[in-house]
C-alpha cells in the first residue's frame, strides 16, 4: 500500500468515528500512531487544552514521548506549547540548535533520543485547541509534503474532537473537551493499575487494555472506568490480553 492509500484509509477510518458516543482516546491514540506510519517521523504526540486553559497531553506513541511533552508543559516551553500560543506550525529541524530558544526543554529531548520536531496545531477555525507534535530522531524538517499530511492529521483531530456536525457554542466545544481530559484520567489510572498487577511498563499496560477494549467493541474510557471502580478484574484484562498477544502502542 502507497503512502497516499495509507493516508486516505486512515482519513476515512478516523471520519468514520464520528458518532455520537465515539471513543475520543481511541481516536487520538489511532492518529499519532498513524502520524508516525505515515510521516517521517519517529514518535508522535497530542496536547489539549483544558476548561483552565492549561495542555494536558492526550495520546504519544510512547512513554518517552509523554514525558518530553510533560516536561514541556511543565515549562510552558517547546514547539508543542509555542504552536497552541501562536496558532501556527512551529518547526525546529535541529533541537541542538534550539537552546536558547528552549533551554529547559531541549536537554529533556535530546536525551529522549530525539533531535528535531514539527508541530501542528489542532484547531477549530480560530480557536486553537491543542498541538500535534512530531519527533525525528535526526536533525531535518519534514518535506512539503509530510508537512501538508501533518496539518491534514491536525485538522482531522479537531473536527473528531468537536464533531462539527454537532457544534452550535463554544460552551459545547468545552464540554467536549473536558470529556475527552478526564477520559484520559482514567485511562491513566488503569494503566497503572494494570502496570502494578502485572509486573509490565506502562506501554504494555495500555496494549492490553486497549486490545480488551477492542476485543469487546467496548470504549476504552468505559473498560478503564471498570477496571478503576472494581467492576472489571484486573487479571480479567491482564490474562485476556496476554492470550491474544496485545502489540505495543
Amino acid at each position: 500500500m502507497t503512502r497516499e492509500e495509507l493516508l486516505a484509509r486512515t482519513l476515512v477510518e478516523l471520519a468514520d468515528t464520528l458518532v455520537d458516543d465515539f471513543d475520543v482516546v481511541e481516536l487520538l491514540v489511532l492518529l499519532v500512531e498513524r502520524s508516525v506510519e505515515l510521516l517521517d517521523a519517529a514518535a508522535a504526540g497530542l496536547v489539549l487544552a483544558d476548561e483552565d486553559d492549561r495542555l494536558r497531553v492526550m495520546a504519544s506513541t510512547s512513554d518517552a514521548v509523554e514525558v518530553v511533552q510533560l516536561f514541556e508543559l511543565q515549562h510552558d516551553q517547546g514547539p508543542c506549547f509555542d504552536c497552541w500560543r501562536s496558532g501556527e506550525p512551529v518547526v525546529a529541524p535541529d533541537l541542538s540548535q534550539a537552546s536558547e530558544r528552549w533551554p529547559a526543554f531541549v536537554p529533556i529531548a535530546v536525551e529522549a533520543g530525539f533531535r528535531a520536531s514539527h508541530a501542528f496545531p489542532v484547531r477549530l477555525r480560530t480557536r486553537v485547541l491543542g498541538a500535534l507534535n512530531l519527533f525525528r530522531t535526526e536533525p531535518g524538517a519534514l518535506s512539503t509534503a509530510d508537512a501538508t499530511a501533518g496539518r491534514a492529521l491536525a485538522d482531522v483531530a479537531a473536527i473528531s474532537l468537536c464533531q462539527v456536525r454537532a457544534i452550535r457554542d463554544v460552551q459545547l466545544v468545552t464540554e467536549q473537551l473536558q470529556h475527552a481530559l478526564q477520559s484520559r484520567i482514567a485511562i491513566e489510572q488503569a494503566k497503572g493499575m494494570l502496570a502494578e498487577r502485572g509486573a509490565v511498563g506502562m506501554d504494555e499496560a495500555f496494549s492490553r487494555l486497549r486490545s480488551y477494549a477492542r476485543a469487546r467493541q467496548r470504549p476504552l474510557v468505559d473498560v478503564a472506568g471498570d477496571l478503576v471502580s472494581g467492576v472489571l478484574a484486573l487479571d480479567a484484562v491482564l490474562s485476556a490480553a496476554t492470550r491474544r498477544g496485545a502489540g505495543t502502542r
